[in-house]
């Protein structure tokens, strides 16, 4: 696939091998490049294009050297139709107020987001974050970007009580979940399958094309959960396409043969980016 940049010829970086955090046994490289802060909203929409995630001024994508399975997803919202469950979802969490939010750090938020990530995350890369890594998080960006807060109605003038948060990439052609947190203890509310569904709904009601998921790993207990929403596609060598009912039921993701990790190694100065967990 071939992609054409608008601006100067960008400087990709490998990062050195580290373990996999989707798959037990496995080491994981990315590829990265700094997002310029002329045209950066431009670049970042081509670079999702070809399978790049966003994490504050750098975009990457996995280059690992005998795996491919971490495939980047997205649901075709016009043609989205949501399940009985997934109406569910939406209904049970009727009753929360949506409130679209400049990209500007709060402690509000950053305590959410300690409470979500040391019951569920503990042992993840993020669980030492501080909120000078928070507001550089939300606010270190050169994209068009914005937080959509999840608040209970108040029976005041007040704000409602704030029970989930997600950063979100406005694309081109979709919205891009870079990351989700929310209260860790309201389990029957379905909070992360409510996120993403909700934001079908705003793309919905906006005429945008997609909503963009990350990668879809299968195999890991982590990342497999995207093959849930139907119709996705998924990033193949020839492009966008919908993922089949074999690829939906695949269990362990497949290895390269030798001559495809040698066609993946990419010669680039090895390097140590600071990049978040994925959705």
């Amino acid at each position: 696939m071939t992609q054409h940049f608008p601006t100067r010829q960008l400087r990709f970086f490998l990062t050195a091998p580290t373990p996999c955090p989707y798959l037990p046994g496995r080491e994981e490289r990315k590829v990265f490049a700094h997002l310029p802060l002329s045209d950066g909203p431009t670049v970042n929409d081509s670079l999702t294009q070809v399978g790049f995630r966003r994490s504050q001024n750098i975009a990457y994508r996995p280059a690992c050297e005998t795996c491919r399975a971490c495939q980047s997803a997205r649901a075709p919202a016009a043609d989205y139709v949501f399940s009985r469950s997934e109406r569910k979802v939406l209904s049970r969490n009727g009753d929360l107020e949506r409130h679209l939010v400049e990209s500007e750090a709060t402690l509000e938020q950053f305590e959410l987001l300690r409470r979500y990530l040391l019951t569920r995350h503990a042992d993840g890369g993020m669980a030492e974050m501080t909120w000078p890594d928070y507001v550089a998080m939300v606010e270190d960006t050169a994209v068009r970007t914005h937080l959509i807060e999840y608040r209970r109605r108040s029976h005041d003038r007040g704000p409602g009580d704030l029970i989930a948060c997600v950063l979100v990439d406005v694309l081109f052609d979709g919205l891009s979940l870079v990351y989700s947190f929310y209260d860790p203890e309201l389990v029957k509310r379905s909070l992360g399958s409510f996120i993403i569904l909700d934001h079908l709904v705003q793309a919905q009601q906006t005429g945008l094309p997609y909503v963009y998921l990350g990668y879809w790993v299968p195999g890991s207990e982590k990342m497999a959960y995207k093959a849930r929403y139907s119709p996705l596609e998924i990033l193949k060598p020839g492009g966008w396409a919908l993922m089949s009912a074999r690829e939906r039921g695949a269990r362990s993701p497949r290895a390269l043969g030798p001559r495809e990790a040698e066609d993946r190694d990419l010669d680039m100065s090895d390097a140590e980016p600071a990049i978040l967990d994925d959705l």
